[in-house]
């Protein structure tokens, strides 16, 4: 569909804007890790707008976008953000969310007017604040070496080399005071320090994305990957690679299809992020929708397998004690699919009376039964119930207790030959 002249064709305009999505998608993507786990994507979002009046006043001094003098005017503007969100928390008694509501909002919409005001004195206007203007991306460029590069490239990737850099130099203190900030403070970790650090680096990443792809679509790229990265994996290092991959990938693909169908690449990118979350939600190994699902049938089929067999062992029970046996009823769909298939699997073998179990079968039967049994004993020592309300827990538990669970049980209750109703409780297999 894109042919390699695509990609080298003048200059390699397209590869060079590809390039530079995806350098901002990286490190959107590792502060964005962080952000999400601390729940702090609000603020992330919140520094994202705010900024903007901090790059309108450096480029009003002379700076141009990705350059130094913009950096610190995007910082400060982040650290005004965050400083007027803990004053209306304490003095002004909003929640913190509300006070960065207000916050970012109001120095958003004052950034919007000095964009306005200005717009003949500075090579900013509003449309490009939103979503940026990667497609032009490449023509800003400077001489690296004989080869010229686009300074948002640049920036985008001294950006990410910084962030990477710091990440790893604090990671570990950046992971604990994430998941719990009162121990790590206790512990003497410098928890405002490594906020501000976040704070600030989340400042870096947005401003490098800022001219490619504004400051609204930049939030996706802060918040969206990672969301998504928290439903594959659960050891923070894998969300943060993750996050970067995933990031990488909607840059390419977005800008692609953006090319394709004649619309905004940033926009683009933005969907493919928003789709990649959906699919994390639907097929996510875990937590995904169609996982869960598949567990939940799972379980409800082991719990049919077992029940059978479980019914099985108790009817030979009976039977060997010489016990009227209860009238065989006619098995449900569900029953016959589980009767066929613990015969597939060498479990139950047809006999002239019916079925009856194997080795295996009896096996796992006896695990079912002495479960069961347990539980009502252990329910029977401390649980004030009439002997007819044992059964519908144990009835449930009974799928879920493990050796160790059972073995524990057993030194609590003792060895016990019967259960509360004077069953035999069978030997651990």
């Amino acid at each position: 569909m894109f042919p390699i002249s695509f990609f080298t064709d003048g200059g390699g305009m397209h590869a060079w804007a590809i390039a530079t999505a995806a350098m901002v998608a990286a490190g959107c993507g590792l502060v964005g890790t962080l952000l999400v786990v601390r729940r702090m994507s609000l603020l992330g979002d919140a520094i994202s707008h705010a900024m903007l009046p901090g790059i309108v006043v450096a480029v009003l001094a002379g700076g141009r976008p990705g350059g130094l003098l913009v950096l610190v005017g995007a910082v400060v503007a982040a650290l005004l953000t965050v400083w007027l969100t803990q004053v209306l928390r304490t003095e002004g008694g909003l929640a913190e969310d509300a006070g960065a509501g207000v916050a970012f909002t109001t120095l958003f919409a004052l950034g919007v007017v000095m964009v306005t005001a200005a717009a003949s004195r500075i090579d900013l206007d509003p449309a490009c604040v939103l979503h940026g203007v990667l497609e032009l991306v490449p023509f800003d460029t400077v001489p690296v070496l004989g080869v010229e590069v686009p300074r948002a490239f640049l920036t985008a990737t001294a950006v990410f080399v910084l962030l990477a850099v710091a990440a790893i130099a604090t990671w570990k203190m950046q992971v604990f005071t994430a998941f719990d900030a009162e121990a790590a403070r206790a512990a003497g970790v410098p928890v405002a320090a490594v906020t501000t650090g976040l704070l600030i680096a989340t400042s870096l990443a947005t401003v490098a994305g800022f001219e490619a792809v504004g400051a609204i679509l930049v939030v996706a790229m802060l918040v969206v990957p990672a969301a998504t990265a928290e439903l594959l994996s659960r050891r923070l290092h894998r969300i943060a690679v993750l996050a970067i991959l995933l990031g990488v990938a909607a840059a390419g693909i977005g800008y692609l299809v953006a090319w394709w169908c004649n619309t905004s690449a940033a926009g683009m990118i933005a969907v493919v992020l928003g789709g990649e979350y959906l699919l994390g939600v639907f097929f996510a190994p875990v937590d995904g929708l169609v996982s869960r699902a598949c567990n939940r049938g799972w379980f409800q089929w082991r719990v049919a397998c077992e029940d059978r067999l479980a019914a099985c062992w108790r009817r030979e029970e009976m039977a060997s004690q010489g016990k009227p046996l209860p009238a065989l009823h006619r098995p449900t769909i569900g029953e016959h699919l589980a009767d066929c298939w613990l015969s597939l699997t060498g479990r139950l073998a047809r006999g002239p009376r019916g079925w009856t179990l194997t080795g295996p079968g009896r096996e796992q039967a006896e695990t079912v039964v002495r479960s069961h049994r347990l539980w009502e004993t252990w329910l029977g020592r401390h649980a004030e119930l009439p002997l007819d309300h044992l059964h519908p827990p144990a009835e449930w538990i009974e799928h879920h207790l493990g050796a160790d669970v059972r073995r524990r049980i057993e030194a609590e209750v003792g060895t016990r030959a019967s259960d509360p109703h004077g069953r035999t409780i069978p030997p651990e297999p």
